[in-house]
């Protein structure tokens, strides 16, 4: 495979080609990936770009490199770990609790009542709403607000799936998040979906930005933590 530098530098090429490969599942999860020599000679690159884009790899937690036994997949996923955090969905499901999405819906809406969507999105955008449960009982509302100019599927069973990977599979690659967590008081209907009183919730507004640094979704859910605290595990 031939590369060039007017793509970028070569490592990150490199890089994005392997990563490609681990979320299709072409280096499934706990096998190891092609040597630093046989990817060398794929990629007609030196070994110090080979490395740099699995040092890469493993920084964002998709591989682990081991001395004497070469380079494992970790994840799969299209926005892997972030740093050596835990997601919390992987907490609670690891830790035997069933969480689920129950429900999905996709609508275009007007941003002209909404100034904050209008100045990120302009005239129009999507909204995904999509409802967590946990042990069947309705536990995170979102809402996922994204530009219009991205292709959606129109089956709403398949906003079931991760949304990231999604977005992934329409060339969309994120470079960065910007999580703010806070208390508010949610809408009737989102307190009627989740079958409270209307009350405060956590709410956590998330910004996610691709590698242009533009913005492809603002999201805001809110948690019924009553029946669950939202926790953070790190490794050190």
């Amino acid at each position: 495979m031939k590369l060039t530098l007017k793509k970028g530098p070569l490592y990150i090429q490199v890089q994005e080609i392997l990563k490609e490969r681990i979320i299709n599942g072409i280096y499934p999860k706990h096998t190891l990936i092609p040597s630093e020599p046989e990817l060398k000679e794929e990629f007609n690159v030196s070994l110090i770009t080979i490395r740099k884009a699995v040092e890469q790899l493993a920084l964002q937690g998709y591989v682990e490199k081991r001395s004497g036994i070469g380079t494992t997949v970790l994840d799969n996923h299209a926005v892997s770990k972030l740093s050596k955090g835990q997601r919390f969905s992987e907490y609670l499901i690891n830790n035997g609790y069933d969480l689920k999405k129950e429900s999905a819906a996709l609508s275009l809406i007007n941003t002209e009542q909404d100034t904050l969507l209008a100045e990120y999105f302009g005239e129009e955008c999507y909204c995904i709403e999509r409802i967590y449960t946990l042990n069947s009982k309705p536990y995170i509302h979102f809402r996922h607000y994204i530009h219009k100019t991205v292709k959606l599927p129109n089956d709403t069973t398949s906003l079931l799936d991760s949304l990231y990977e999604i977005l992934f599979q329409q060339g969309i690659k994120f470079n960065r998040f910007k999580d703010e967590f806070g208390v508010e008081v949610p809408a009737k209907y989102i307190a009627d979906i989740l079958k409270i009183e209307q009350k405060p919730l956590m709410q956590r507004i998330r910004h996610s930005f691709d590698i242009d640094d533009r913005l492809i979704e603002y999201s805001i859910a809110y948690y019924n933590t009553d029946i669950h605290k939202y926790v953070v595990n790190f490794d050190v």
